[in-house]
Formats: structure tokens, C-alpha cells, sequence
């Protein structure tokens, strides 16, 4: 008695979770991703009896609305300023201007300081105010 099938056996591989799966991992590397920072390295720092800030005292530079220029708190030309820059910073090993610029002033008039501070090879940081 020969019993055989009909038709052939074929071997089926369900894909149709893998679909599912493929999908699960995507998203899932996708909210991993989103969350991990790699510019962040956490150190447990040792600690001190005493401490002690070595604070580097960064040059302010105000402008006015009214287009006045201010290093700390010396009123100097606008012409003047690159030579007034240098020579307060003359001293300062890692030279850091801070900009403090009226809102309503233009975009050229701090694209002008900035290049000022470009030409030093000065740290220029804007400082804002929060709202």
C-alpha cells in the first residue's frame, strides 16, 4: 500500500510577521536614537576640601541703540575699536569678548563687530536675555 500525497510538499516560510518585527525594531532604534546624546560623557569628579574658581574675567563690549560702543565701560569710536579690543585682551591667554547689542540694531551692525573679533581670533559669545 503506497500512500503519497497529491500534491507536493512545498516548505513555506511565514514572512508575514516578519513585517511586524522589522518594523518594531525600526521604531524602536528610532526613540533609542532620539534619547542618547554621545556628546554627553558623565564623571563622577573628585572632591575637595577647598575649592577655589579660577574664573577668566571675559571683556564686555555694549553697543547702544543710539550705535555707542562700550569696552566694559570706556565709551570708544567705532574706528577705535579693533585697536582698544587688542589692547585690552593683551594680557588674556584665551581671549572671550562678550557682545551685549541693543535689539533693535541691524544684522550688519553685529556682523561688523564679529568681524572685527574674526580678524583677533577672538571667543565672541552673544549674550540674551531670557523671556
Amino acid at each position: 500500500m503506497n500512500i503519497r500525497r497529491r500534491k507536493p510538499f512545498h516548505d513555506e516560510d511565514a514572512m508575514a510577521s516578519m513585517n511586524d518585527i522589522m518594523f518594531f525594531l525600526m521604531l524602536f532604534f528610532l526613540i533609542i536614537s532620539t534619547m542618547a546624546n554621545p556628546n554627553v560623557i558623565k564623571l563622577m569628579l573628585p572632591k575637595a576640601n577647598s575649592s577655589e574658581q579660577l574664573a577668566k574675567q571675559p571683556v564686555t563690549l555694549s553697543v547702544t541703540a543710539d550705535k555707542k560702543y562700550f569696552i566694559n565701560t570706556t565709551e570708544i569710536p567705532l574706528d577705535g575699536l579693533e585697536n582698544a579690543l587688542q589692547a585690552a585682551l593683551v594680557n588674556n591667554t584665551d581671549p572671550t569678548v562678550v557682545l551685549r547689542v541693543a535689539e533693535n540694531l541691524s544684522i550688519q551692525d553685529l556682523v561688523d563687530i564679529m568681524s572685527i573679533g574674526a580678524k583677533l581670533k577672538l571667543k565672541m559669545v552673544l549674550s540674551t536675555d531670557k523671556r
